[in-house]
């Protein structure tokens, strides 16, 4: 865990890594009593996930989720959509709360990855996912892997720029700077929880604010 402060909130920072069955129950014993909590998903992604049950196709994953879910199975039982994403979201909702959706919704991100990721690199994933089953990775740790793998997706130019846009934008909706890969949501009247899952693993952010919490 990592502590500290952002503006008026004081802040926890609790890495997580997607994918891993195991991460639920991690989550769920962290939500603790908060006033308003926030995921890195557009409305979209919110909305699936809640009504994951109901759904009856199988959740969409890439050839490159696919090779990522075969090197992060080393370390437990993958599931998608991202187990930690669903504590979250159903935990909350048994609070009779909602999340607020930080991330773009689905229009605004595919006018964006359609601006910033090229035929060339559109037509190179499936090179780099077929080499990155055969890629040595170190293995270390979930965490580091998660890391070592948005790198390695990240040598693309076009994907590194959508996940720089992504945390922009996300940045600006939380009022926070981007840079670094992580970002959280806070308010003048609020508790915080955030999710930020730029690709295949991140944190998530528990925020205390000293400032007026008075609803309205």
């Amino acid at each position: 865990m990592i502590s500290g402060r952002i503006g008026d909130c004081s802040v926890d920072i609790i890495p997580v890594v997607n994918g891993l069955i195991s991460e639920a129950e991690r989550v769920r014993g962290l939500v603790g009593d908060y006033e308003a909590y926030a995921v890195s998903l557009g409305i979209e992604g919110v909305q699936t996930i809640k009504n994951r049950a109901n759904i009856d196709e199988e959740f969409e994953v890439s050839e490159l989720d696919l090779v990522y879910a075969e090197h992060i199975s080393k370390f437990g039982q993958v599931e998608f959509p991202s187990p930690a994403m669903c504590a979250l979201i159903d935990s909350v909702r048994e609070k009779g709360m909602n999340v607020i959706p930080l991330d773009m919704n689905d229009d605004d991100f595919t006018q964006m990855y359609c601006d910033t990721v090229g035929v060339t690199d559109f037509v190179r994933e499936h090179r780099l996912a077929k080499k990155g089953l055969k890629k040595g990775f170190r293995l270390e740790s979930p965490e580091s892997f998660a890391r070592e793998w948005d790198d390695y997706v990240n040598t693309v130019k076009g994907y590194r720029e959508t996940s720089r846009n992504r945390e922009r934008y996300m940045a600006n909706r939380s009022g926070t700077s981007p840079g670094s890969g992580r970002t959280s949501w806070q308010s003048s009247r609020s508790n915080a929880w955030t999710v930020w899952w730029p690709n295949w693993g991140g944190e998530m952010v528990c925020a205390r604010c000293e400032v007026s919490r008075e609803k309205g």
